[in-house]
């Protein structure tokens, strides 16, 4: 921390697969928190007016520089690590899973005011996929929910209800199919949702929220792939993807308002995965309260540090609630 002047801030970004949270994350897992953590890092040493450390486990051991590795010690659990780290640093910046509820106990370890997030009871509820459609459907946002009982309907899709991206995710072409697999996995113990798979472009947004308060920073083109066997994997996602003259852009930007209405707690960045259907429009299939891969790139191709702007709406909060 030395050489920190008086108007330096002390950010800790952990990434949690990067950071050493999960020893037996996959390959494919852990380059995808490397490049996330290194994104963050990257935009808050632009910002200029940041000292930057960054959670480094044994398998992602460089961060950008100037920031500083911290290695995680060998015993203990991550909420321990980060709350030793939120204690001397301002603000802290995390990046982890919902699943298994990890993201929900990071959240618990640090006070709000050093947190750059979604608050906790907005990472509760979009923690569950099953619980996120339901409130949304109540706030008049459609969702795959509305689809279940059409007769249009011809795939349906079984998935864990805290999965992230599309771990263990399965498209079956009838009812009776998808039902065999749910039941399975529920007298396994697993928690997961068995819905109606919706058709249409698989799309996300990259959103900036903060206080009810929300801004569309750009529309992004998930590209997944469905094999032979019906197993959906996320292959990638093309940043910015529609023209800026595209029709759905405006109908996109109130659909996040009524999102943010919908869930007041969202914070910072936040990614939300949803189906453009022909008929309907904008249809809701997750929130993700944190960073997503669609941040990698994001500044550049905006040329708008996200970073910078996750900070400055945090003081804009923090100061509000002061007064």
């Amino acid at each position: 921390m030395q050489g920190a002047g008086p108007a330096m801030m002390r950010v800790f970004v952990y990434e949690h697969l990067s950071g050493g949270g999960a020893a037996d994350a996959s390959a494919e897992l852990l380059s995808a928190g490397r490049e996330m953590r290194d994104a963050v890092v990257q935009d808050l040493l632009r910002a200029g007016d940041c000292v930057v450390s960054a959670a480094a486990g044994p398998h992602a051991p460089q961060v950008p520089v100037p920031a500083r590795a911290v290695g995680p010690p060998p015993a203990g659990s991550a909420a321990d690590f980060l709350a030793q780290q939120a204690a001397i640093h301002d603000l802290v910046w995390v990046i982890a899973p919902e699943s298994d509820g990890v993201l929900a106990q990071l959240r618990h370890v640090v006070h709000a005011e050093h947190w750059l997030g979604c608050d906790a009871a907005s990472i509760a509820l979009t923690s569950s996929k099953r619980a996120t459609l339901v409130h949304a459907a109540k706030h008049g946002l459609m969702t795959p929910l509305a689809f279940t009982g059409s007769p249009q309907t011809c795939r349906w899709v079984v998935k864990p209800d805290d999965g992230a991206g599309a771990v263990a995710t399965q498209v079956h072409d009838t009812h009776a199919a998808a039902c065999v697999d749910a039941d399975a996995r529920w007298q396994r113990g697993e928690s997961v949702v068995l819905e109606a798979w919706v058709e249409g472009e698989p799309m996300s947004l990259s959103l900036l929220s903060n206080a009810g308060w929300i801004e569309l920073l750009c529309v992004n083109r998930q590209q997944l792939a469905i094999d032979a066997a019906g197993v959906l994997s996320f292959v990638g996602v093309q940043i910015d993807a529609l023209q800026h003259n595209d029709p759905r852009i405006g109908a996109l930007r109130i659909w996040a308002r009524t999102l943010a209405n919908a869930i007041p707690g969202l914070r910072g960045y936040v990614g939300v995965d949803l189906v453009w259907h022909p008929q309907h429009g904008p249809v809701l299939i997750e929130i993700n309260p944190r960073v997503t891969m669609a941040y990698v790139g994001l500044s550049e191709r905006l040329d708008h540090n996200l970073a910078a702007s996750v900070i400055a709406a945090h003081h804009r909060e923090t100061n509000h609630a002061a007064a």
